[in-house]
């Protein structure tokens, strides 16, 4: 099996830890903004795993949350949990995630160099963000019925939101590689010439 796709028992311990902060970050709630999805911090957390823990394993942790959504805990901002979300207007959104995560850390990873500010910014924001839209909003389109136009336009709503959670983790990313780089795995394995 391929290296950067074999997980260990600290992978795992730390991809279970992803998953909680996801959950961790749905606490605080929901925010309405007047359409069927709202904003919420869980995206911070997705944007978080693939930039700490690379795109595999970043991209597992939210599997996993997910997977304990998919079977009735109430881990979604607001309390919302089960089967019923993945054929709501979110759905899209949630799936997205996990492709999600996946950029974020192919971006912030690249070429197995350390996380830099600037590709963590690009990285989360391309990932966390766009990647997450490109998903969610035909999904959401389908599942209202609205057209894929006015989904984007009233999706456009979260934007401001994703800019600040892009800036917070990117904040966080770089602020964990300074202190603890052991959280990033094994960063001995990173190739340092050349951010």
């Amino acid at each position: 099996m391929d290296e950067a796709r074999r997980f260990e028992t600290r992978d795992i311990t730390r991809i279970v830890a992803f998953a909680a902060i996801l959950a961790v970050l749905g606490i605080p709630g929901a925010i309405p903004i007047g359409g069927p999805v709202p904003i919420t911090a869980q995206t911070l957390g997705v944007m978080l795993a693939g930039a700490v823990l690379g795109a595999w394993r970043g991209a597992a942790a939210v599997v996993v949350f997910l997977v304990l959504v998919l079977a009735g805990l109430p881990l979604l901002s607001g309390g919302r949990g089960g089967a019923g979300v993945f054929v709501g207007p979110s759905a899209g959104f949630l799936i997205g995630w996990i492709l999600g995560a996946f950029v974020v850390g192919l971006i912030v990873r690249l070429a197995n160099r350390p996380p830099v500010w600037w590709r963590t910014a690009l990285g989360c924001f391309v990932g966390g963000a766009l990647v997450v839209y490109a998903i969610g909003i035909p999904v959401q389109s389908a599942i209202t019925g609205l057209s894929v136009a006015k989904t984007a336009v009233t999706s456009a709503a979260f934007l401001p939101g994703d800019l600040l959670k892009t800036v917070a983790a990117t904040v966080i990313t770089m602020a964990l590689w300074r202190a603890y780089p052991r959280a990033f795995g094994n960063p001995t394995g990173f190739r340092r010439a050349g951010a």
